[in-house]
């Protein structure tokens, strides 16, 4: 049997670290769907409840999301009965953003699905093991303290 090609590639840190990125995303996407959510409507769920009510301007900045992009998941999420925009009380010339209780109700869901998913992706590694990788991967991706 011939070798794998890419040798040099393939033994990358960042190629290796991007295949299992991909494989988490493939996971999470996969669970998600299965609570008929899709990763950015599940990331702009969980940003509203976190800093509710928000300002669109500043819910797009938190999460480097797009104005466009973020109208577009709004507009669903909102259509979907799972967050409400209204006048936002520090500045009536802005919408605020917030969960509905069915919102807060799927985004519970959500979170178990991807921790589920996540568990997934890491279960070749010991309790231990996870620990440490984490710890690395949070060393290396820059975001420790964060």
């Amino acid at each position: 049997m011939a070798e794998a090609p890419l040798p040099a590639i393939r033994s990358l840190p960042s190629w290796i670290l991007g295949r299992a990125a991909a494989r988490g995303r493939a996971l999470v996407a996969e669970a998600l769907a299965a609570q008929d959510m899709k990763m950015w409507h599940h990331v702009v769920l969980s940003a509203v409840r976190d800093l509710a009510p928000v300002a669109q301007a500043d819910l797009g900045r938190g999460i480097g999301l797009d104005p466009k992009d973020l109208v577009g998941v709004l507009n669903d999420l909102q259509a979907a009965g799972l967050v409400v925009r209204a006048p936002d009380p520090r500045d009536r010339r802005k919408n605020a953003v917030s969960l509905t209780d069915e919102g807060a109700r799927l985004l519970t869901r959500c979170e178990e699905a991807a921790r589920e998913a996540n568990d997934a992706l890491l279960a070749p590694l010991s309790a231990a093991e996870r620990d440490q990788f984490m710890a690395l991967l949070t060393r290396i991706s820059g975001t420790e303290g964060v």
